[in-house]
Order: structure tokens, then sequence, then C-alpha cells
């Protein structure tokens, strides 16, 4: 079949996804239906050990959302109000929600220049005698360098990875989600790893910090209508890992695929000095949850694409900083002036497993008239 060349290229393809799983999703929501096994029916567990086993950690636990993920994150190390806990100011605002939801308080940082990824020595110099955690963001796709915040970080400070947009990610060789204490993740249904709907995970090595988040996530209950401590209601609904665990078989595949189209991106934009493209760090093997150039004038560029069907985004345009919900950290324009610049550039071209070269080409074609 012939592609129409006025078709509308999607930021993201979630419809074709479907069809590969389709048969398998629905044989497994039939098996829960027959069973009424809504509430943390057996295919949980399996989910969690197969996620567990992909992300190179022995634990993993299945909960509601990915801000409920790093907030039993930080609960689970016992973070408590007061404490301070480090953060990039560009990231999505759950970040630095999960923190405030702990009564802790969000510390923002600035980003590199050339990654967007969080600050190494932003990070160090931010770190007090209240610090108790600092929250990278493997933001885009590729993980920050684990290593050299372990390098500048006092004893007493966890590391808590937030993986929502690095599922498969490697840093030299080590899954994101394994690089730290522990890692939150999101299923949002536009990540690489995507449900039907809100659900997340927390991946772990220690016994000790997976156990917290399982009884964190049930109430705080060890059995039922026993209650050890206070938690809250945070279950991965048994219908959302049924669909993970039929994607989970295909992410290598479609990470591959999301790679290669990369590439082809960089190859196709290489002549186009106004187009910034991504810089990706030595030992790191992204995922390419989008893909973000930089481009002067982007609003007049989004504009442009938007208007001949490209479904061009932004990720994101107001950093953490300068949003009405974090006022009250008394931060203002100029504090962090690299994500303040990034957050006037950046621009998401669509990415999916399925982009075919000559959407692609669509893309880069328009991006080529914008500029002009």
């Amino acid at each position: 079949m012939t592609e129409i060349v006025s078709t509308p290229v999607p930021l993201v393809d979630l419809a074709a996804q479907h069809v590969r799983i389709a048969d398998e999703v629905a044989a497994g929501w039939a098996e829960v239906l027959e069973r009424t096994a809504f509430i943390s029916g057996p295919q949980v567990a399996e989910f969690e050990e197969a996620y567990a086993a992909f992300s190179g950690v022995r634990h993993c636990v299945g909960v509601a959302n990915g801000t409920d993920a790093v907030e039993l994150s930080l609960r689970a190390l016992d973070i408590r109000p007061g404490d301070e806990c480090v953060l990039p100011a560009n990231t999505f605002i759950a970040t630095a929600e999960a923190v405030a939801r702990t009564g802790a308080v969000p510390v923002l940082v600035d980003c590199d220049p050339d990654t967007a990824l969080i600050d190494v020595d932003a990070t160090a110099a931010a770190i007090t005698p209240r610090t108790r955690a600092v929250l990278p963001v493997h933001l885009y796709g590729q993980t920050v360098p684990i290593e050299q915040l372990y390098a500048v970080l006092p004893a007493g400070v966890s590391i808590v990875e937030d993986a929502a947009q690095a599922q498969g990610a490697r840093r030299y060789g080590l899954p994101a989600g394994a690089l730290g204490d522990i890692a939150a993740t999101s299923f949002y249904p536009g990540k690489n790893l995507g449900a039907y709907g809100d659900a997340g995970a927390v991946t772990t090595s220690s016994t000790r910090l997976a156990d917290a988040v399982r009884l964190l996530r049930e109430h705080g209950s060890p059995r039922k209508y026993e209650h050890a401590v206070a938690g809250m209601n945070s279950r991965l609904d048994t219908l959302q890992a049924v669909v993970l665990s039929a994607k989970l078989r295909l992410l290598e595949e479609w990470n591959d695929a999301r790679r290669l189209a990369a590439k082809r991106y960089d190859a196709l934009l290489a002549s186009y000095d106004e187009v910034i493209t991504p810089v990706v760090l030595p030992g790191n093997e992204p995922v390419w949850h989008l893909y973000v150039v930089r481009v002067a004038e982007r609003d007049r560029v989004l504009e442009s694409l938007h208007a001949k069907g490209i479904g061009a985004g932004i990720h994101y345009p107001t950093p953490v900083h300068l949003t009405g919900a974090f006022a009250h950290l008394e931060h203002r324009d100029g504090d962090f002036p690299i994500a303040e610049r990034l957050a006037g550039e950046i621009l998401s071209l669509p990415l999916f497993p399925e982009i075919t070269v000559s959407q692609q080409e669509r893309v880069v074609d328009a991006v080529a008239e914008a500029i002009r």
C-alpha cells in the first residue's frame, strides 16, 4: 500500500503497537475476567518477575503509576519531612511532586548543556547535611552517569533513579533501574513499555527496600486488616500486567527499532547546522524514548510542523522551578540558566518503533522548510 503524502505523522503511534499484541492481550484479559482475579492476580507476579530479570535486579514491585513509584521509593528509604532531595530542574513535574508528597524538600539543580541530564557538579554543590537522596532522571532514553554521582556523594545519601524514560537503556552494559539504590519507572501508555492506562514499578536488588515498598503499596498491611505502618493504595492492576507482559516480550525489538530510527534522524539532519541533534554520553546505550533536537525560534518551528501534520512536541516547556506548583521554593528566572535556555529550544520529533523511512524524511523536510 502506497503511503499517502498528506497523512499526518504522529508523535507516537500506539495503535501500531497494539496490532502486534491484540490477540495475546484479549486472551489474557479473558482469563482475568474468568478468574475474577482483578487485584493482585497471578499475572502481576509473573510480570514483576520478568521485569526484574529484564532490569537486572532481584526485585520488581508493581505499583499504580510512576509518580507513586518515586514516592514509594523515597518512603522505603525513610525519607521524612524536612529532609532534602536533590533533583534536576529539567524534568517532568512528577519527580518533584513525589518528593513534596513525602514532606521532603525538593532541591533543584541545573542540567548538562549537551545532554540535558542532571549536572553532576551542580549536584555535588547542592549537598548539605540534610540531604538524604538524589533523584537523577534518565531523560529522553539515556542514563545519567550514576557512577559519577556516587563519586561525589557523601555516605548516607541514596540514589533514586527516575527511570521512566529509559526502559532497556544501559550504561557500560548495566541496565537503567539497576544503577542506584532503588529506581522508579512509569508504564504510562506513551513510554517504551506502556500499559493501557496508568501503571508503574519500583526496581531494586535490596530485599529490605523491596519489602518496604510491597508493604507501603498495600495500605501498610502485611496481612488483611493488619496495618504495620500507614501506607497507601498503589497496586499494579492485573489487566495492565497482562498488557505489560505481552509488550515486554517485544521491548528489545522495539528499542532496537527506535535506535535505528534515531540513527536515520542523525543522518538526515546532519547537513542542517541550525538543528542541534542529541548528544549521547560515552558508555550509554539509549533507547530513544524521545528524539529531542534544539532549534532557534522553536515555537515558530513547532507551529509550522503542526500545520504540516507533523506531531512534534516539547519535553518540557517549563522547568520545575518556574511552575506555579513550586513557586514556594522562591526561585526566579535565571536561577537555572541552562534548563531555562533548553526549555525554549528543545523539540521532540516523531519517533516510535514502526516509524517508516518516508515518514522520517517528511519530518526532516518539514523541519528544513521551517528553519528556512
